[in-house]
């Protein structure tokens, strides 16, 4: 058995043949020994000599052992010092006195050394318990405050990462209520080089740390791929491929991915899993559902995957309701679900669209509910061209490398129209071509509106005069999905030809299918300021392009661009 350490150990007693027998007893036993004749004396020496157990006398002079056990609880702080009070006290009375002046136990006279040495141990054993016990609480809080450190860390570069896009544009508006220090629910917003708008509302499974560890490559595929011009299809296939590949089994990520495009006036959307989102049409005060027709990101695999989308004619400052399910699981003190029933009450009695959000949080607010969840709502408006404001692209190369006499010629076939989206592809290969880097926003979407018309109209036979209301525009989406799908013959042609000119240098795009054609005249005699939801793609490329021209009955599309050399 382990020999018990020596104590230093304070013995405070009136009586000095007391006081010096009890010292030779704890002397024998291999301890030091710090004695005082009162209250005063023992609280005096505790504070210089800080002595690890105390034997306290309780009736002394100038200052009982009651109280001056109570300021040695003070000073000792955290720290246990146990007191064993020494009475003459009956055996009730004497434990109730020491308990409430913070004594520990009491040993009644006539001393017994048997039963103090038996004390002694035991009030050693307990402090060197609360000794460990503060050592490990300490450890621990170091410890999560290193952790929560590192979160700190980690979370300030996911917000950059997360937080890079335009959730800052004048017409998104949102609201993120993290449940843990991490956000599980990821909000990402970013512009095409054509100037639409991506916006993603991600929930992963559970939240913290945990449920944030896959929204960094699931925010790099986002923007990467955003930024150079691919559709949503593209892109919800790669995410879809890079969590199933990283995530564990039992995480994946409910996800809407949104493209709000000012220029055809629609918004494309797909739903995996999340709550229902909700179209907001001014004029007429509907709400369409944009329901969850998918499974999550990360649980299929690449061929099974569906990216089909929908898409929703739009007009300006009609506007898109997203949100998490943190929102409707809310619970009240009774264990009562916001649920969805009194979302729409909310959407009901809504009369100020500007303030639906406001609605919402207040209504949140009056529920008096707990959030059990992430909690993230997002509200995107579409505004008019003119009102973007896309960020330009930073370059870090010098541009003394850049090509400037060539041409190059692409047919895109029939199973290749089906699965691939050349634009991004194509822009990427113009923006070698310095001098066009500051209309990469017109090129884009020039080309764009040349081989949907191509591919659209022209392989697939669509018939653009569907699009003359929201009903017939979503039976236009309808009925291209279904071709497309069904797609066997037809191509597409792209010819880039760049030709450098003593001031700069010259872009002619020529794009040709394999369809019907269209009777030109009659589309170039609408005014260019046509806003109608057909029939808009020719307008568009003669108020970007210069010298736009068809030929071939309509099969043949023929635009130019400029540029000049920076002096």
């Amino acid at each position: 058995m382990q020999a018990q350490e020596p104590l230093t150990i304070l013995i405070a007693e009136d009586s000095a043949a007391d006081r010096l027998l009890l010292s030779t007893i704890v002397r024998r036993q291999g301890h030091e020994v710090l004695a005082a004749a009162n209250g005063a004396e023992a609280v005096e020496l505790f504070r210089q000599q800080q002595p690890q157990l105390v034997l306290m006398d309780a009736m002394m002079p100038v200052m009982d052992g009651f109280e001056a056990a109570r300021q040695i609880k003070l000073l000792a702080g955290e720290t246990l010092v146990p007191i064993i009070f020494l009475t003459s006290l009956s055996e009730s009375e004497a434990l109730v006195r020491c308990l409430e002046a913070g004594g520990d136990d009491f040993l009644a006279k006539p001393y017994n050394q048997i039963i103090l040495a038996a004390k002694i141990k035991a009030m050693d054993r307990l402090r060197r318990l609360q000794d460990t016990v503060l050592q490990q609480r300490d450890l621990i809080a170091k410890h999560h405050d290193y952790l929560l450190n590192e979160q700190r860390v980690a979370k300030a570069v996911f917000d950059k990462v997360a937080h890079s896009g335009c959730l800052s544009a004048p017409n998104i508006r949102y609201l993120q209520s993290p449940y843990a220090l991490f956000n599980g629910d990821l909000l990402l917003a970013a512009y095409t080089p054509a100037g639409d708008m991506h916006v993603l509302l991600g929930d992963f499974t559970g939240h913290g740390l945990p449920a944030a560890v896959g929204a960094m490559p699931l925010a790099e595929v986002f923007y990467g791929m955003t930024a150079k011009g691919y559709g949503l299809a593209e892109t919800l296939r790669e995410m879809n491929a890079k969590l199933k590949r990283i995530l564990p089994v039992d995480m994946f990520c409910c996800a809407t991915l949104l493209c709000l495009s000012s220029l055809r006036r629609s918004v494309e959307v797909w739903n995996g899993g999340m709550p229902d989102g909700y179209l907001h049409r001014l004029a007429t005060g509907e709400r369409v559902p944009l329901k969850a027709r998918h499974l999550p990101l990360g649980v299929l695999s690449a061929q099974a995957f569906d990216d089909s989308t929908e898409v929703h004619a739009m007009a300006v400052d009609d506007r898109v309701f997203l949100l998490s399910d943190g929102v409707i699981d809310t619970s009240d003190a009774n264990d009562q679900l916001f649920g969805v029933e009194r979302l729409q009450q909310v959407f009901a009695a809504n009369r100020e669209p500007d303030r639906l959000f406001e609605d919402i949080e207040q209504a949140l607010r009056d529920f008096r509910g707990e959030a059990r969840d992430d909690v993230s709502m997002v509200e995107v408006s579409l505004l008019a061209p003119a009102q973007l404001k896309p960020t330009a692209p930073v370059y870090s190369d010098s541009g003394q490398s850049c090509p400037l006499d060539w041409s190059v010629s692409f047919e895109f076939r029939g199973a290749t129209l089906k699965r691939f989206n050349p634009l991004p592809y194509l822009l990427q290969l113009l923006l070698e071509v310095h001098g066009l880097r500051g209309q990469s926003g017109a090129l884009y979407s020039v080309l764009a509106e040349l081989y949907s018309n191509a591919l659209e109209h022209g392989v697939l036979g669509l018939d653009s005069s569907l699009k003359r209301d929201a009903a017939g525009f979503a039976r236009y989406y309808e009925q291209r999905n279904t071709r497309l799908e069904a797609l066997q013959d037809g191509y597409v042609r792209v010819h880039l030809q760049i030709t450098p000119q003593e001031q700069g240098g010259c872009l002619v795009i020529r794009v040709e299918d394999s369809g019907k054609g269209f009777d030109v005249a009659r589309v170039m005699e609408r005014p260019l300021e046509n806003v109608r939801l057909s029939g808009r793609g020719v307008s568009l490329v003669r108020q970007l392009g210069r010298n736009a021209s068809w030929s071939d009955e309509g099969r043949s599309a023929r635009v130019e661009f400029f540029w000049e050399v920076q002096a």
